[in-house]
């Protein structure tokens, strides 16, 4: 008897050493993401500082019928990675022999922060876009243009697919749709970048209005962030 107890607390003993890093690792893991998509917003606003504009979603050749690349290639810049965006043919589309060359030197800012990664040149980082959301097809918006307010508008958010970071590749927001999926990285939520620059864990079990509320730019909807879980 005393034997067989010693084992069961051996074996419990064992699963919780092996259960504590993750539990450890994963506040950690949140709080990386939150400072890279920190960095992110501050990003959008250095771009906004300089343009007169946010970057669009997808930057389209100059006729404006073809889609080049993503967002996330437009603010290198501005999260210290000027040297990778000159390697950038701009004219070119993502995968062009140029360019998609350049998908294995993903900043780390866009790197996922749990686990291996089945694709290292994938992110979950993405925008929404569509449906009055912080971005639309075509279109480049100001912080005018954000009448809900920029601390109720979301601005980056992670995604529960991801996709190749430079890739011209985001969540379409339409409101007579089921909601983005996001997440991807935690179970219980995901992490969003505000339109402030602020940054914070959303969980998915949050009412479906609100979330809806935080996505428009302009929707006029009563926005309470005290019941945000």
């Amino acid at each position: 008897m005393s034997r067989i107890l010693g084992t069961t607390i051996a074996a419990l003993t064992l699963l919780a050493f092996i259960g504590a890093p993750r539990l450890h690792a994963q506040p950690a893991a949140k709080m990386k993401s939150s400072n890279n998509l920190k960095q992110m917003a501050l990003a959008f606003h250095n771009y906004h500082d300089t343009y007169g504009t946010f970057p669009p979603a997808t930057v389209y050749s100059k006729d404006g019928k073809t889609p080049l690349y993503s967002w996330r290639v437009a603010i290198l810049p501005f999260i210290e990675e000027g040297k990778l965006y000159k390697e950038f043919k701009l004219d070119e589309a993502w995968d062009s022999d140029n360019n998609k060359k350049l998908l294995e030197k993903m900043p780390k800012t866009y790197a996922p922060v749990t686990g291996k990664p089945k694709d290292k040149t994938t992110t979950h980082y993405q925008v929404i876009v569509g449906g009055g959301a912080m971005f639309e097809e075509k279109k480049k918006l100001r912080i005018a243009d954000v009448t809900d307010g920029l601390s109720n508008t979301l601005m980056v958010v992670e995604a529960e697919e991801p996709v190749p970071w430079s890739k011209p590749a985001d969540l379409t927001y339409d409101p007579k749709k089921e909601l983005p999926k996001f997440g991807g990285q935690f179970k219980e939520g995901f992490n969003a970048a505000f339109a402030d620059g602020a940054a914070r864990f959303i969980k998915k079990d949050n009412d479906e209005q609100l979330l809806r509320a935080l996505i428009t730019r302009n929707g006029g909807e009563a926005v309470d962030l005290t019941k945000l879980k």
